[in-house]
């Protein structure tokens, strides 16, 4: 497992500016993740949290400041970014698992390629994960064939297959029915106990209430709040705070 909260910063973003032409979406972003800690970054959509998690692996370039994962400078791009991107797992909103490929071969897929993990290591991995997940029994199967919800899992132990040291989730329940989010959101709150890096980006309170070491709230590319949940939903400091909270929790 992962070196569970040693406290020495897994990753840090030192006045991150990003532009979209003239919008500027992060305004001087500074923000640190410990090893073995649950970021989860909630706030108003069009915030800016989106596009703060996906430059966490380059998936969005940066215009100013700097990304320090695990010791090292993100690097822009070639055969290092490539390396980095191995290190950080990534689930979205939409589970982007291969069509054409099933599960087992979408979790393998990973490992075999790019780590060049031999096949049948591989495969005992991918099975041990999609267990851990709750479908080991949809191996074989196709994504189409698999609800949303197990499709979510299964993005998820691919996600897990390469041994990230942190994983990025962006709004991973956002796409689901509502009876199939609890089934992705108790994944995620086994792999927060056993200790991995996470970042969360989501509307789900209840997520951010039992998982979270740690919430970020952000609007208008700011970070306006970054306290513990307890805090945050009982006291939340600044009025941008209260206004959306006021606004979530009365429904």
């Amino acid at each position: 497992m992962t070196d569970n909260g040693d406290g020495a910063p897994l990753i840090e973003l030192e006045n991150v500016n990003k532009y979209f032409g003239t919008l500027h979406v992060l305004k001087d972003i500074n923000l640190t993740v410990s090893r073995g800690e649950v970021l989860v970054v909630i706030g108003p959509s069009g915030g800016g949290k989106s596009t703060l998690c996906r430059t966490m692996n380059r998936l969005e370039t940066i215009d100013s400041g700097k990304i320090i994962f695990d010791g090292r400078e993100l690097p822009a791009e070639g055969r290092a970014l490539a390396a980095l991107r191995s290190e950080v797992g990534m689930v979205f909103q939409q589970f982007n698992l291969f069509a054409h490929k099933t599960i087992r071969e979408n979790v393998t897929l990973g490992p075999t390629k790019v780590r060049k993990t031999p096949k049948e290591q591989a495969d005992k991995r991918a099975m041990e994960l999609l267990e851990r997940v709750g479908i080991a029994n949809q191996a074989d199967k196709y994504p189409a064939q698999l609800s949303g919800g197990q499709q979510q899992r299964a993005a998820i132990a691919r996600a897990l297959a390469m041994d990230p040291k942190m994983v990025l989730f962006d709004e991973p329940t956002s796409a689901l029915d509502p009876e199939m989010v609890q089934e992705v959101l108790d994944v995620m709150i086994g792999l927060a106990r056993d200790g991995m890096t996470m970042v969360v980006v989501t509307h789900e309170m209840g997520f951010a209430r039992r998982a979270a070491n740690r919430v970020v709230f952000m609007a208008d590319g700011q970070i306006v709040e970054e306290t513990t949940p307890d805090e945050f939903f009982t006291n939340p400091k600044t009025d941008r705070a209260k206004d959306f909270l006021s606004k979530i929790l009365t429904h």
